[in-house]
């Protein structure tokens, strides 16, 4: 049976991939897309819950629009619907948000009007770029605050530590709230590193398996039912959890007792990365 996070249908509309498939009154191809809203919720249904969450410049493909509910998929396979405005056309970015947030400027002022607030990982198209400002089709940037496309980061744990702190937010993507796979997905997607949204698929497609012999080092993931961490160095772990509501640092072993304890139970993957997995983000 296929995953139906990651199946573009629903009783109206499906992917044309899919017409030998699944049987639906329309088949389309869909049509490039972008997230324009700084944070966009992908709900399992019109003003359903949410699943994941979509950023700024994000490519998604548009299937249809039904009472003002966008019907798409995003990059990484996940199906969903957004509010119609947030989304524009398909205006390819060429930079990145490497700090944690930035604002967007009316002008290239730090005294002008605020526009919005973009979080780590949104992506901007660059116009221009001037006396340490950059000109976006959404507004003006700190320049110091962007980098080119693509995204090839060398450490995922580094990236994971400018996220400490961040509130805990269940289906969270942004620094401004964040989960678990959420933090996995970003830590990967600034390394170029292909990876799923939730931590089931992660355990599937990340890494390979560690022996229980070998000795963890940073970069390594573990895995429990439903939850997945970091692994900083032997003896801590760098996750985004409900205990404490935010990213933090945890000891690992007290972590491994409080989770048991807690109903988590015992961990039931231990993963390493090679040092470059697939292919980058655009």
């Amino acid at each position: 049976m296929s995953d139906p996070r990651l199946t573009p249908a629903n009783a109206r509309v499906a992917d044309a991939a899919l017409r030998d498939q699944i049987a639906a009154p329309r088949y389309t191809e869909g049509a490039a897309r972008r997230v324009s809203a700084p944070v966009a919720d992908l709900l399992h249904a019109p003003r359903g819950r949410r699943l994941r969450q979509l950023l700024a410049g994000a490519p998604v493909t548009w299937y249809e629009t039904h009472e003002e509910w966008a019907f798409v998929r995003a990059e990484d396979g996940y199906v969903g619907y957004l509010p119609e405005d947030a989304l524009t056309d398909d205006v390819v970015p060429t930079h990145w948000i490497t700090a944690r947030a930035t604002h967007v400027y009316s002008a290239a002022d730090l005294k002008s009007a605020e526009r919005a607030t973009l979080s780590h990982l949104s992506r901007v198209r660059v116009l221009t770029q001037a006396a340490g400002w950059a000109e976006t089709t959404v507004g003006h940037v700190p320049a110091r605050h962007i980098r080119p496309l693509p995204m090839a980061e060398p450490d995922p744990v580094a990236i994971a530590q400018m996220y400490i702190a961040a509130p805990y937010l269940w289906g969270g993507n942004s620094v401004f709230g964040i989960d678990c796979s959420g933090l996995v997905q970003a830590c990967c997607r600034a390394c170029g590193i292909d990876c799923p949204g939730d931590s089931d698929m992660q355990q599937a497609a990340l890494g390979r398996p560690l022996p229980e012999s070998a000795r963890l080092r940073r970069g390594d993931l573990l895995f429990w039912r439903g939850h997945v961490a970091w692994v900083l160095d032997a003896s801590h772990i760098l996750h985004a959890n409900a205990y404490h509501m935010a990213v933090s640092i945890e000891p690992l072993q007290a972590a491994l007792a409080r989770i048991a304890a807690e109903g988590g139970g015992e961990v039931t993957a231990r993963k390493r990365l090679s040092s470059r997995q697939d292919t980058c983000w655009g």
